[in-house]
Protein backbone atom coordinates (compact mmCIF):
# COMPACT_ATOMS: atom_id res chain seq x y z
CA UNK A 1 0.00 0.00 0.00
CA UNK A 2 2.97 2.64 0.90
CA UNK A 3 4.50 1.89 -2.20
CA UNK A 4 2.01 1.44 -4.82
CA UNK A 5 -1.29 3.66 -3.45
CA UNK A 6 -2.83 7.17 -3.80
CA UNK A 7 -1.43 9.67 -2.29
CA UNK A 8 -3.71 12.50 -1.10
CA UNK A 9 -1.98 15.39 0.32
CA UNK A 10 -3.44 16.18 3.87
CA UNK A 11 -1.04 18.47 5.10
CA UNK A 12 2.54 20.25 5.27
CA UNK A 13 4.99 19.79 8.24
CA UNK A 14 5.37 23.22 8.24
CA UNK A 15 8.87 22.70 10.48
CA UNK A 16 10.46 20.65 8.53
CA UNK A 17 13.52 21.31 6.39
CA UNK A 18 13.28 19.02 3.61
CA UNK A 19 9.35 19.78 2.70
CA UNK A 20 8.27 16.43 4.98
CA UNK A 21 4.25 16.41 4.35
CA UNK A 22 1.53 14.15 5.87
CA UNK A 23 -0.71 12.16 3.49
CA UNK A 24 -3.23 9.80 3.16
CA UNK A 25 -2.08 6.24 0.90
CA UNK A 26 -4.83 4.55 -0.24
CA UNK A 27 -5.21 0.95 -1.94
CA UNK A 28 -8.16 -1.57 -2.60
CA UNK A 29 -10.33 0.49 -0.54
CA UNK A 30 -7.77 0.49 2.51
CA UNK A 31 -6.31 3.78 3.59
CA UNK A 32 -3.05 4.43 6.37
CA UNK A 33 -1.59 8.02 6.75
CA UNK A 34 2.79 8.44 5.80
CA UNK A 35 4.52 10.85 6.13
CA UNK A 36 6.03 11.26 2.29
CA UNK A 37 9.50 12.98 1.82
CA UNK A 38 9.77 13.96 -2.01
CA UNK A 39 13.56 14.01 -3.01
CA UNK A 40 12.29 17.56 -5.05
CA UNK A 41 11.80 19.44 -2.19
CA UNK A 42 15.32 18.16 -0.58
CA UNK A 43 17.99 20.84 0.37
CA UNK A 44 21.43 19.83 -0.81
CA UNK A 45 23.52 19.51 2.04
CA UNK A 46 27.35 19.80 1.94
CA UNK A 47 28.00 16.62 3.97
CA UNK A 48 25.82 14.32 2.27
CA UNK A 49 26.47 14.64 -1.74
CA UNK A 50 25.85 11.72 -2.60
CA UNK A 51 22.19 9.97 -2.89
CA UNK A 52 19.22 11.69 -1.71
CA UNK A 53 17.84 11.95 2.08
CA UNK A 54 15.04 9.71 0.33
CA UNK A 55 17.42 7.09 0.08
CA UNK A 56 18.86 7.19 3.39
CA UNK A 57 15.19 7.10 5.16
CA UNK A 58 14.84 3.57 3.20
CA UNK A 59 18.28 2.22 3.97
CA UNK A 60 17.64 3.49 7.58
CA UNK A 61 14.62 0.79 7.82
CA UNK A 62 16.64 -1.51 5.83
CA UNK A 63 19.15 -1.90 8.45
CA UNK A 64 16.40 -2.01 10.88
CA UNK A 65 14.63 -4.97 9.63
CA UNK A 66 17.95 -6.70 9.08
CA UNK A 67 19.18 -6.50 12.50
CA UNK A 68 15.59 -6.89 13.97
CA UNK A 69 15.80 -3.56 15.73
CA UNK A 70 12.55 -2.91 15.48
CA UNK A 71 13.09 0.80 15.25
CA UNK A 72 12.11 2.38 12.38
CA UNK A 73 8.19 2.39 10.84
CA UNK A 74 7.54 0.92 7.42
CA UNK A 75 9.39 3.04 4.89
CA UNK A 76 9.42 2.46 1.11
CA UNK A 77 9.91 4.73 -1.86
CA UNK A 78 7.18 6.13 -3.66
CA UNK A 79 6.69 7.36 -6.90
CA UNK A 80 4.14 9.85 -6.17
CA UNK A 81 2.46 12.78 -7.27
CA UNK A 82 5.93 15.29 -6.80
CA UNK A 83 8.24 11.94 -8.26
CA UNK A 84 10.12 9.72 -5.79
CA UNK A 85 9.76 10.06 -2.07
CA UNK A 86 10.75 8.23 1.16
CA UNK A 87 7.03 7.31 2.79
CA UNK A 88 6.65 6.54 6.21
CA UNK A 89 3.57 4.93 7.87
CA UNK A 90 2.67 7.29 9.77
CA UNK A 91 2.90 6.15 13.89
CA UNK A 92 -0.04 7.02 16.19
CA UNK A 93 -2.92 9.72 15.48
CA UNK A 94 -1.53 13.34 14.52
CA UNK A 95 -3.85 15.13 17.26
CA UNK A 96 -2.45 12.68 20.01
CA UNK A 97 0.93 13.91 20.98
CA UNK A 98 3.23 10.83 22.24
CA UNK A 99 4.56 10.14 25.15
CA UNK A 100 7.75 11.64 25.59
CA UNK A 101 10.94 8.89 26.72
CA UNK A 102 13.39 12.45 26.33
CA UNK A 103 13.09 15.66 27.54
CA UNK A 104 14.29 18.95 28.78
CA UNK A 105 13.34 19.70 32.21
CA UNK A 106 13.96 22.21 34.70
CA UNK A 107 16.62 20.11 37.25
CA UNK A 108 14.29 19.19 40.08
CA UNK A 109 11.74 17.93 37.51
CA UNK A 110 13.92 14.88 36.27
CA UNK A 111 11.44 11.96 36.57
CA UNK A 112 12.79 9.26 38.58
CA UNK A 113 15.10 6.73 37.25
CA UNK A 114 15.81 8.90 34.12
CA UNK A 115 19.45 9.41 33.05
CA UNK A 116 20.69 12.93 32.80
CA UNK A 117 22.36 13.54 29.31
CA UNK A 118 23.94 17.57 29.95
CA UNK A 119 22.87 20.43 31.44
CA UNK A 120 22.38 24.16 30.53
CA UNK A 121 21.12 27.18 30.25
CA UNK A 122 18.33 28.67 28.30
CA UNK A 123 18.58 32.33 26.55
CA UNK A 124 17.05 33.80 29.85
CA UNK A 125 19.75 32.33 32.13
CA UNK A 126 17.67 29.10 33.55
CA UNK A 127 19.38 25.86 34.33
CA UNK A 128 17.82 23.02 32.29
CA UNK A 129 18.60 19.36 32.23
CA UNK A 130 18.51 17.01 28.83
CA UNK A 131 17.40 14.04 29.64
CA UNK A 132 16.02 10.62 28.95
CA UNK A 133 14.16 7.04 30.53
CA UNK A 134 15.80 4.41 31.17
CA UNK A 135 14.26 2.15 28.96
CA UNK A 136 15.68 -1.35 27.40
CA UNK A 137 13.31 0.66 24.24
CA UNK A 138 15.25 3.17 23.87
CA UNK A 139 18.89 1.52 24.34
CA UNK A 140 18.48 -0.67 21.60
CA UNK A 141 17.39 2.80 19.58
CA UNK A 142 20.57 3.89 20.63
CA UNK A 143 22.46 1.31 19.62
CA UNK A 144 20.71 1.53 16.18
CA UNK A 145 21.94 5.05 15.46
CA UNK A 146 25.65 4.22 16.79
CA UNK A 147 25.42 1.40 14.41
CA UNK A 148 24.02 3.93 11.23
CA UNK A 149 25.78 6.71 12.34
CA UNK A 150 22.16 8.89 13.16
CA UNK A 151 23.83 12.73 13.01
CA UNK A 152 20.60 13.91 14.06
CA UNK A 153 18.82 12.17 16.97
CA UNK A 154 16.41 14.86 18.65
CA UNK A 155 13.96 13.81 21.71
CA UNK A 156 11.32 14.38 19.10
CA UNK A 157 12.08 11.65 16.71
CA UNK A 158 11.71 9.25 19.37
CA UNK A 159 7.87 8.21 19.75
CA UNK A 160 6.34 5.81 21.94
CA UNK A 161 2.87 4.60 20.53
CA UNK A 162 1.05 1.73 21.38
CA UNK A 163 3.18 -0.10 23.63
CA UNK A 164 6.42 -0.03 21.26
CA UNK A 165 8.72 2.44 20.57
CA UNK A 166 9.73 4.14 17.03
CA UNK A 167 12.43 6.41 16.33
CA UNK A 168 12.14 8.38 13.08
CA UNK A 169 13.89 11.00 10.29
CA UNK A 170 17.17 9.64 9.64
CA UNK A 171 18.09 11.05 5.91
CA UNK A 172 21.22 12.22 7.70
CA UNK A 173 22.76 9.02 8.66
CA UNK A 174 24.98 6.25 7.11
CA UNK A 175 27.56 8.29 6.01
CA UNK A 176 31.50 7.55 6.12
CA UNK A 177 32.87 10.18 8.81
CA UNK A 178 32.00 9.68 12.32
CA UNK A 179 28.96 11.97 13.49
CA UNK A 180 26.86 10.19 16.20
CA UNK A 181 24.80 13.35 17.05
CA UNK A 182 22.06 12.23 19.51
CA UNK A 183 20.14 12.93 22.78
CA UNK A 184 20.95 9.30 23.80
CA UNK A 185 24.13 9.24 25.46
CA UNK A 186 23.01 7.83 28.65
CA UNK A 187 24.78 4.82 28.29
CA UNK A 188 27.87 6.40 26.97
CA UNK A 189 30.94 3.59 27.93
CA UNK A 190 28.93 1.04 29.22
CA UNK A 191 28.24 -2.51 28.08
CA UNK A 192 25.39 -3.15 25.68
CA UNK A 193 22.66 -5.20 26.04
CA UNK A 194 23.51 -8.80 24.82
CA UNK A 195 20.29 -8.69 22.51
CA UNK A 196 21.63 -5.35 21.10
CA UNK A 197 24.90 -7.40 20.55
CA UNK A 198 22.96 -9.66 18.66
CA UNK A 199 21.26 -7.32 16.61
CA UNK A 200 24.45 -5.77 15.00
CA UNK A 201 25.45 -9.71 14.45
CA UNK A 202 22.64 -10.08 12.06
CA UNK A 203 23.59 -6.80 10.06
CA UNK A 204 26.82 -7.56 10.05
CA UNK A 205 25.97 -11.37 8.81
CA UNK A 206 23.56 -9.61 6.00
CA UNK A 207 26.13 -7.88 4.95
CA UNK A 208 29.21 -10.88 4.52
CA UNK A 209 25.99 -12.59 2.79
CA UNK A 210 25.64 -10.36 0.19
CA UNK A 211 22.23 -9.30 -0.28
CA UNK A 212 22.21 -6.54 2.13
CA UNK A 213 24.83 -5.15 1.14
CA UNK A 214 23.07 -5.33 -2.69
CA UNK A 215 20.13 -3.61 -1.62
CA UNK A 216 21.75 -0.69 0.55
CA UNK A 217 23.86 0.14 -2.72
CA UNK A 218 20.69 1.28 -4.41
CA UNK A 219 20.65 4.38 -1.80
CA UNK A 220 24.58 4.30 -0.44
CA UNK A 221 27.60 4.58 -1.70
CA UNK A 222 30.39 1.50 -1.50
CA UNK A 223 32.42 3.34 0.70
CA UNK A 224 29.10 4.43 3.29
CA UNK A 225 28.18 0.52 3.13
CA UNK A 226 31.91 -0.53 4.06
CA UNK A 227 31.29 2.04 6.70
CA UNK A 228 28.48 0.27 8.23
CA UNK A 229 29.86 -2.99 8.14
CA UNK A 230 33.65 -1.17 10.34
CA UNK A 231 31.25 0.11 12.76
CA UNK A 232 29.33 -2.98 13.39
CA UNK A 233 32.70 -4.81 13.89
CA UNK A 234 33.68 -1.99 16.11
CA UNK A 235 30.50 -2.22 18.12
CA UNK A 236 31.05 -6.08 18.34
CA UNK A 237 34.61 -5.89 19.59
CA UNK A 238 34.34 -3.44 22.28
CA UNK A 239 30.67 -4.67 23.53
CA UNK A 240 30.16 -0.77 24.42
CA UNK A 241 27.92 2.32 23.96
CA UNK A 242 30.37 4.93 22.21
CA UNK A 243 31.25 7.81 23.55
CA UNK A 244 30.98 11.24 21.74
CA UNK A 245 32.88 11.49 18.99
CA UNK A 246 36.02 14.59 19.52
CA UNK A 247 35.57 17.43 17.19
CA UNK A 248 31.73 17.02 16.86
CA UNK A 249 28.74 18.55 18.42
CA UNK A 250 27.14 15.49 19.78
CA UNK A 251 24.03 17.04 20.78
CA UNK A 252 21.87 17.82 17.73
CA UNK A 253 19.94 21.08 17.59
CA UNK A 254 17.92 21.81 19.10
CA UNK A 255 17.45 18.90 21.65
CA UNK A 256 13.96 18.88 21.07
Amino acid sequence: MLAEGEVELLGRIVDSSNGAVLVRVSLDGESRLAIHKPVALERPLWDYPDGTLAGRERAAYVVSEAGRFGVVPTTVLHDGPWGTASTQEWMGRPDVAPDLVVDVLAPDAVPDGWREVLRGETPDGEEVVVAHADDARLRTAAVFDALINNSDRKGGHLLVVGGGLWGVDHGVSLGVEPKLRTVLWGWAGEPCDPADLERVERVREALAEGTLRAELTEHLTADEVDALRRRAERLLATGLHPLPTPGWPAIPWPAM
